[in-house]
């Protein structure tokens, strides 16, 4: 009864296990106790009437009835397969080791942050993708000014000589963009050749057209001052709707892209002429979140009495505060920056004090340019994040199938709510998001349903980069600069200017 039944269950499982344990075998082994699955997948013995003689290879000759164990070595490919995931698990861990800051960021940027912005389309809406250049070049200067405030005077008081294409005049003379720059002779490269130049940082401006590319152009030089910083010159700002509608390009857009590339932003007022007009007001707005780039000249100061200055001085920091919504109050130097003597010499020893602060604070850019490149890296990174929260909001609420377009309209007229629903949801400051009028003008040529939806991984790659990468990005620039002491601009005006590292 019960014996019987409990030893055939146990023949079953007996047999169960033998060959479940075939596979698992990992070789023969010695002595008189076999692994498990041998002893069990081992077949019966004969009686010893029908047993052939032992020879030399009875043993090894497996059974007809069952077939041969073969010894189960470590796979290789699974070897390989987990010495690829543990490399690929030190890969994450390891931080990449770069050879210099502008090397570093070049990286990231190609590695961490571009794919977020080609997944949310970023390059449509705000700036577009960088390149190698962008990392590499020189430092750059800015100069912007109504007509006749001394803009191209300016850089030939600073470089002290003339370079191809500049005029000079009272009347709005410079109705192109100059891009000064270090060359081995002297000559002009044309807007058109100088946008398909791979060494240069203006290939994105072909998306301006024709209209600004004719009026694009940069003047090469050797010039002392032009070997640690290049100097861009632009069209004097005029007065009035009809001026600025007969340039054929967007003015304030072509000066944001130059505010997001420069090390700094110079603005030039007149003494004798402190009205700003409705260009010169949008061209500043133009410049928001650029501020600590900006730079404020009173020029021709020579040619006012003291206390005309002051109420002059007063006047201007009135208008400015008008236009730069900041807490802070701009730096403004005064003077007279041009090789003439001073008309009136009674402020003298304040036009020179000014002059040198200002000096000192152009040589200083070749030391703190990978400094200045890093942060505007980070501004883009924390403007690309708050892109595509905004992005895949849309798309998360746009309807599948009927109304997509009553929906966009609505959805558009909403953004600011959208904004501030993603402000408490992810934390994000308000300073962060872009211009509420700009990004709903933008979004009413798109088609939302091409918008991707929120990709957590991309977001957490740039956060990532920004927690951990950065981080070691600023030991190296202390590093860079600690080995540059001396990295100043040099020639020109600044041979008389004493420069001190920060």
């Amino acid at each position: 009864g019960n014996a019987g039944l409990r030893l055939i269950i146990k023949g079953r499982l007996d047999e169960v296990r033998a060959t479940l344990g075939r596979g698992r075998c990992r070789g023969p082994h010695a002595g008189p106790r076999a692994c498990a699955c041998a002893v069990r997948a081992a077949p019966r013995p004969l009686p010893s009437a029908l047993r052939r003689p032992a020879g030399p290879s009875s043993a090894a000759r497996p059974s007809p009835a069952q077939p041969p164990l073969r010894p189960v070595a470590a796979s290789p490919v699974s070897g390989i397969m987990f010495s690829w995931v543990s490399k690929d698990a030190r890969r994450k861990k390891e931080p990449e080791l770069f050879q210099t800051v502008a090397e570093g960021l070049r990286q990231l940027y190609a590695q961490k942050l571009l794919p977020l912005e080609e997944h949310y389309r970023f390059h449509e809406f705000h700036s577009p993708a960088l390149e190698d250049a962008d990392f590499d070049n020189k430092p750059m200067v800015l100069l912007v000014g109504q007509y006749s405030t001394g803009k191209t005077t300016f850089i030939r008081h600073l470089i002290e000589q003339d370079f191809p294409g500049m005029r000079i005049g009272p009347e709005p003379t410079t109705d192109s963009f100059i891009a000064v720059m270090h060359g081995p002779t002297e000559g002009v490269v044309p807007g058109n050749a100088l946008v398909v130049d791979p060494r240069r940082p203006f290939r994105k401006l072909n998306a301006f057209g024709n209209a600004f590319l004719n009026r694009f152009m940069c003047a090469q030089l050797p010039n002392p001052v032009l070997d640690s910083i290049s100097i861009i010159d632009t069209p004097g700002i005029l007065s009035g709707e009809k001026q600025r509608i007969s340039r054929g390009y967007d003015f304030a857009a072509v000066l944001e892209w130059f505010a997001e590339r420069v090390d700094r932003i110079i603005l030039l007022f007149d003494a004798h002429k402190l009205d700003i007009s409705d260009e010169f007001s949008e061209v500043i707005k133009a410049l928001k979140n650029h501020e600590d780039k900006i730079r404020v000249v009173l020029n021709k100061a020579d040619q006012i009495e003291t206390q005309q200055l002051m109420r002059v001085y007063g006047a201007l920091m009135w208008s400015l505060g008008k236009i730069i919504n900041t807490p802070e109050v701009v730096r403004v130097y005064i003077g007279s920056f041009w090789s003439h003597p001073l008309l009136i010499p009674d402020n003298r020893k304040l036009f020179e004090a000014e002059e040198q602060d200002l000096f000192k604070d152009i040589q200083s850019l070749p030391r703190n340019a990978a400094l200045r490149k890093l942060n505007d890296l980070i501004k883009r990174a924390r403007l690309a994040k708050v892109h595509a929260y905004i992005i895949s909001s849309l798309k998360k609420e746009m309807p599948n199938v009927f109304g997509k377009e009553s929906k966009k309209k609505e959805l558009v007229n909403n953004l600011g709510e959208i904004y501030q629903k993603i402000e408490r949801e992810h934390q994000i400051s308000s300073g962060d998001f872009p211009s509420l009028r700009k990004m709903q003008e933008l979004l009413q040529t798109q088609d939302f349903s091409k918008f991707q939806a929120l990709k957590p991984k991309l977001l957490d790659t740039v956060d990532d980069m920004l927690a951990n990468d950065i981080a070691r990005l600023m030991v190296m620039v202390r590093q860079e600069e600690s080995l540059m002491p001396s990295q100043a601009v040099k020639g020109g005006a600044f041979d008389g200017t004493i420069f001190q590292g920060p």
